[in-house]
């Protein structure tokens, strides 16, 4: 990959879309030369000539991949660990063990694979910064939710450890909580059913991306001795992950 000279080198992971594409016009916007990772190739490229990124294939579920991916990135100054998603809304008696299994992967696993491949050329950065996108669901539970809540509250037990881990060290950390965020994680969620995607945001006024994307370009902006370690985000109309107000 290329960059200008002398560029701060951010890497956003679910960079095709939702809040990944967001934070990564953000971060450019701030002068980041941004390296985009994604499996929807076409989609990263598009984004990456709009902003004079680095459009590069990442399955983060994928040791190859991650392997090949972190391999020719030169330094890391920004790690947004965004890539995630739901899969179904079961309850444990009838959890689907596939769709358990893609939640960690993704979520949890992805996250460490993503951060332990990068954080040698973050500390060498010597102010570099680690954002985490979890969810509200890393923090408290609701029924149907196990495998989404456990993978997200692993996420983010992972990211809350490094904190102590690299305590000395040039790394910030901050783990961003997000309530209902208007993406396309519903229609993941729900095998792409446009209709019951769309109920999870009726009669009210979700989140968007660009919500969650200031508040990484916020946090990337504060001095290097600034590191906030946590921000929970929510609609104004939802109270927790089981409680919202709706107009109908």
């Amino acid at each position: 990959m290329t960059q200008p000279a002398e560029s701060r080198i951010a890497v956003v992971t679910g960079a095709s879309s939702g809040i990944g594409a967001a934070t990564a016009r953000t971060l450019a916007a701030q002068g980041f030369h941004v390296v985009l990772g994604a499996r929807r190739v076409e989609r990263l490229e598009e984004l990456a000539e709009e902003i004079g990124g680095t459009a590069l294939a990442l399955d983060v579920t994928d040791e190859d991949s991650v392997d090949a991916f972190t391999a020719v990135i030169p330094r890391v100054d920004v790690l947004v660990n965004n890539a995630g998603g739901a899969k179904g809304l079961a309850p444990v008696l009838e959890a689907d063990l596939d769709d358990w299994r893609w939640m960690w992967e993704t979520n949890v696993l992805g996250t460490l694979r993503m951060t332990k491949a990068l954080l040698p050329k973050l500390i060498d950065s010597g102010n570099g910064l680690i954002v985490t996108v979890t969810s509200v669901a890393a923090l408290g539970t609701y029924d149907n939710g196990s495998g989404y809540t456990s993978a997200k509250h692993a996420q983010g037990v992972l990211h809350r450890t490094l904190r102590g881990e690299l305590l000395g060290k040039p790394v910030r950390l901050t783990e961003i909580c997000p309530g209902m965020v208007e993406t396309e994680f519903s229609l993941v969620r729900f095998g792409g059913d446009a209709e019951r995607a769309a109920d999870v945001y009726a009669g009210l006024t979700p989140l968007i991306a660009e919500d969650i994307a200031e508040i990484v370009g916020f946090v990337a902006s504060r001095p290097s001795h600034v590191n906030i370690d946590q921000i929970v985000v929510k609609p104004r109309d939802q109270a927790s992950a089981t409680r919202s107000h709706r107009t109908h």
